[in-house]
């Protein structure tokens, strides 16, 4: 069983269930999924950026990505209806758990100057949204290999029906929050 899930199970529900005065451990919000997108504008003109992407997130996640389309066509941007732009996973289960263990060790400490997430990502229904603007944090991406700096949405839904109930649940997973 993942690190973080064990967690969850044994600190993390006791701790919510008193704060909230929950009475049944189904009450307590739980992180459902993760989706991990990387938008490669230049895949436009280039497609080896978009082959490198996927590559990428395939070694950072464990799982292949899907390839992303464009919906609509825009002339400014050279872009055509169904052109190939992105890349991206959904991560349940225990390689979410994996995934986002890795992301608070180890990836979010080798961000230059870093000094927490922002607080105020959440969408007001229980779900949190952060960016990372380089894939090179992450220790699965070698940085001599790497063409074209990318970043990256990570997007965390979860059961909790408001963002006070998300918040609890991602500090008690370990989500380095900035200081107000």
């Amino acid at each position: 069983m993942a690190r973080l899930k064990e967690k969850y199970q044994n600190v993390i529900v006791p701790k919510i269930m008193e704060a909230k005065g929950f009475k049944n451990k189904l009450q307590v919000p739980r992180l459902v999924k993760m989706v991990i997108n990387m938008g490669v504008g230049e895949a436009t003109q280039n497609i080896k950026a978009l082959d490198e992407a996927v590559e990428e997130l395939t070694a950072i996640t464990g799982q292949k990505p899907v390839i992303t389309k464009s919906k609509t066509s825009i002339s400014n941007f050279k872009l055509r209806e169904n052109m190939p732009i992105g890349a991206k996973v959904t991560l349940r289960g225990d390689r979410m758990y994996e995934f986002l263990d890795r992301l608070i060790t180890l990836a979010l400490p080798r961000v230059r100057d870093f000094n927490g997430v922002p607080r105020n990502s959440f969408d007001g229904r229980g779900n949190y949204t952060m960016g990372v603007r380089e894939q090179i944090i992450f220790p699965e991406v070698k940085f001599e290999k790497v063409l074209v700096i990318m970043g990256m949405d990570i997007t965390f839904v979860t059961t909790a029906t408001n963002n006070d109930d998300a918040f609890l649940l991602l500090e008690g997973l370990g989500m380095p929050f900035r200081k107000k």
